[in-house]
């Protein structure tokens, strides 16, 4: 055995039917093998204990709204101005002649930058609010 890797081997035991399961999750995802698609599996939750543990993390919100809604866009730019402390970046997308797409990028404490995308999700006009949770990446090395 190499004891300079970094690799771990071990064994699991399932009940045939949920192998199968996996099996096909695995096929569905074009996956190369199981482990690929466990170590997948462990990261996501890993990231999900992150945000229920209120730590440094990051996250994108996507909001889409309609631009010609009197006083929107200045109630979504008075909000995030509130968290400007949260945001990296942000990009605005012209989805068409009336609608917009704005991905804000975030990196800061959870329950904040979850506390951002409910006010974001609040504002009356705004269409749809959604919140990608993520990994700053230093508790997934």
């Amino acid at each position: 055995m190499d004891t300079g890797s970094r690799i771990a081997r071990f064994g699991v035991s399932l009940d045939r039917d949920l192998l199968e399961r996996f099996d096909n999750y695995i096929r569905e995802r074009n996956y190369m093998n199981r482990s690929e698609a466990l170590r997948d599996l462990i990261r996501a939750e890993l990231v999900r204990k992150e945000w229920e543990e209120e730590r440094e993390v990051a996250g994108a919100i996507t909001l889409v709204y309609e631009h010609r809604k009197r006083e929107l866009l200045n109630k979504i730019m008075k909000t995030e101005h509130d968290y400007h402390h949260l945001i990296v970046s942000s990009q605005h997308i012209h989805l068409d002649h009336d609608n917009c797409l704005e991905i804000v990028a975030c990196r800061g404490n959870a329950r904040e930058i979850q506390r951002l995308a409910n006010r974001l999700r609040a504002i009356k006009d705004v269409r749809h609010v959604s919140l990608a949770m993520s990994s700053t990446g230093k508790e997934l090395e």
